[in-house]
C-alpha cells in the first residue's frame, strides 16, 4: 500500500510553520520596533488586534470558499495574500502602516487552518485525523521555534526589514511544491487502490450529499456551537502566548530578545510535543475500542487539567521555574487544538468540515481581537506603576482557567460526539 497520504501531512507541517514564522516575526521585533516607532503597550495591542480582525474575517471567508473551489485552489490564494503581506512589512514606516499590513497579513493567514483540516477529512480515516491533526499543527511551534533562532541573527545582520522580506518569501516556495503535487486522493496518481480504500474505509452516516451547506444550516447545529465556543474561550490564550511571552521574559527576566532565546525555543519545541502526542492520545483510546465520544474527551480533560498549574508562575522564584510551567501550558494548548480540530471532522461531512472550521476560527479570532484589549490596559497600568509582572501574573490567572470552562461548554453543546443523525 502506498502512504502518499503521509506526504501530504508533509506539506500541511510546512505551510503552518511558514504560517506561524511569518506572524512571530513581530513579537520577536517588538523591543526594536517600539524603539523606533515609540510604541507603547496599547499600541502594539492595536496592531494585534489589526492582525485578528482580519484573521477573523479571513477564517469564516476562506472557510466557505475552501468548500466549494476545493483545497488544491484555496490554499494557494491563502499562501499567496500572506506572503506578500509579510514582505509589504519591510517598507512600513508607522504604526498604522504596520496595522495596514498586518491586516493583510491576517486575510491570508485565516485560510491556513480550513484548508489543512479540511485536507486531512479527505485523506485520512477517521482514527487517523487527529493524529495527522497534530503532526501538522505541530508546525505553529516549529514556527516559533524558528523564528527566536532565525529572525535575533537577520536582525542584528541585516535589520528588520530584510527579517520580513526573508520570512516572507519562503511561502512562494511553498506554493510551487503544493501546485504539482496535490490532488485529492480519488484523482491522485500516486495513491494505490489499497491506500485510497484505507482512507474511505469510514462508512459515514454523514455524507457529502449537500456540497452547497448554508452557514445558517450550521448554526442551528449543538454540535457547530461546541466547537465556536471551544475556540473562542482558548483561542486567545494561545494569541497570548504567541505574541506577548517574549515580551514578558524580557520585562521580567532581562532576556535579550536581539540575541537567540533559549527560553523561548524551549517553551515553543514543548508545544511541538504536545501537539504531536495530543493527536495520539485519543487515538489510542479509540484503538482501545472506546467509542470517539469518550476519546476525544477524555483526552482534552487531562489537557485542560495540564494548563491550569500555569497560575502559579507569580510564585515561580526563577526564570527555568517559569519555562517549565509555560512549556506544560503551551503543550497542553496544542494538544487540546488538535482534538478540538478533529472534533469537526468526528461530526460533519466532508463538504461541511471548512464552513464550520471557519465559524470556529472566526470566533477564536474575535476572542483573540477582544483579549489584547484587556492585555494591553493591564500591562500599561502595571508597566506605569513599576511592576508590569503583576499585570502579567493576573493575566496567566485568566488563561489556567478558560480551557475547563471551554470542555465544559462542549460536553454541554455535544453530549455525543458522533456523526450527525441527518444530513447537514
Amino acid at each position: 500500500m502506498t502512504n502518499y497520504r503521509w506526504r501530504i501531512v508533509g506539506l500541511l507541517f510546512v505551510a503552518t510553520t511558514i504560517n506561524y514564522l511569518d506572524r512571530q516575526v513581530i513579537s520577536l521585533l517588538k523591543p526594536t520596533l517600539e524603539t523606533i516607532f515609540n510604541w507603547t503597550e496599547t499600541d502594539y495591542s492595536h496592531i494585534v488586534m489589526a492582525f485578528q480582525a482580519a484573521y477573523a474575517l479571513s477564517y469564516v471567508v476562506f472557510g466557505r470558499l475552501i468548500d466549494k473551489i476545493g483545497t488544491k485552489l484555496g490554499y494557494v490564494l491563502a499562501v499567496f495574500i500572506w506572503s506578500i503581506a509579510a514582505v509589504l512589512h519591510a517598507i512600513a514606516t508607522s504604526t498604522f502602516s504596520f496595522g495596514v499590513y498586518r491586516a493583510l497579513l491576517g486575510l491570508g493567514e485565516g485560510g491556513n487552518f480550513p484548508a489543512a483540516i479540511k485536507t486531512v477529512a479527505e485523506w485520512f480515516p477517521r482514527h487517523q485525523r487527529a493524529l495527522a491533526t497534530g503532526l501538522f499543527n505541530a508546525g505553529t511551534n516549529i514556527g516559533a521555534v524558528v523564528a527566536p533562532i532565525a529572525v535575533p541573527w537577520i536582525l542584528g545582520a541585516y535589520g528588520w526589514q530584510v527579517a520580513f522580506i526573508l520570512t516572507g518569501l519562503i511561502g512562494f516556495i511553498w506554493l510551487f511544491f503544493w501546485w504539482w503535487s496535490y490532488n485529492t486522493p480519488q484523482q491522485h496518481k500516486h495513491v494505490s487502490a489499497q491506500e485510497l480504500a484505507f482512507i474511505t474505509q469510514d462508512t459515514e452516516m454523514t455524507t457529502d450529499k449537500a456540497p452547497n451547506v448554508r452557514w445558517l444550516d450550521l448554526i442551528q447545529y449543538r454540535q457547530t456551537w461546541a466547537f465556536i465556543l471551544g475556540k473562542l474561550l482558548t483561542d486567545p490564550v494561545w494569541w497570548f502566548f504567541l505574541f506577548w511571552l517574549p515580551s514578558y521574559f524580557a520585562a521580567s527576566f532581562n532576556l535579550d530578545l536581539k540575541k537567540p532565546s533559549l527560553p523561548l525555543i524551549i517553551v515553543y519545541t514543548a508545544a511541538t510535543i504536545g501537539s504531536v502526542g495530543g493527536g495520539y492520545l485519543s487515538g489510542y483510546f479509540l484503538s482501545r475500542g472506546w467509542t470517539i465520544n469518550r476519546s476525544r474527551k477524555t483526552a482534552m480533560f487531562l489537557y485542560a487539567l495540564c494548563i491550569v498549574p500555569i497560575v502559579l508562575t507569580r510564585y515561580a522564584t526563577s526564570i527555568w521555574e517559569v519555562v517549565g510551567l509555560l512549556s506544560l501550558a503551551v503543550a497542553a494548548h496544542q494538544a487540546w487544538s488538535a482534538n478540538l480540530f478533529t472534533l469537526v471532522s468526528d461530526m460533519f461531512p466532508k463538504s461541511a468540515v471548512s464552513s464550520v472550521v471557519g465559524l470556529g476560527g472566526m470566533a477564536g479570532s474575535v476572542g483573540g481581537l477582544l483579549f489584547p484589549i484587556v492585555v494591553g490596559a493591564l500591562l500599561d497600568t502595571y508597566k506605569a506603576q513599576g511592576n508590569i509582572t503583576v499585570g502579567y501574573n493576573y493575566l496567566f490567572v485568566m488563561c489556567g482557567s478558560a480551557y475547563l470552562l471551554a470542555w465544559l461548554l462542549i460536553h454541554l453543546f455535544a453530549p455525543r460526539i458522533q456523526p450527525l443523525e441527518r444530513d447537514v
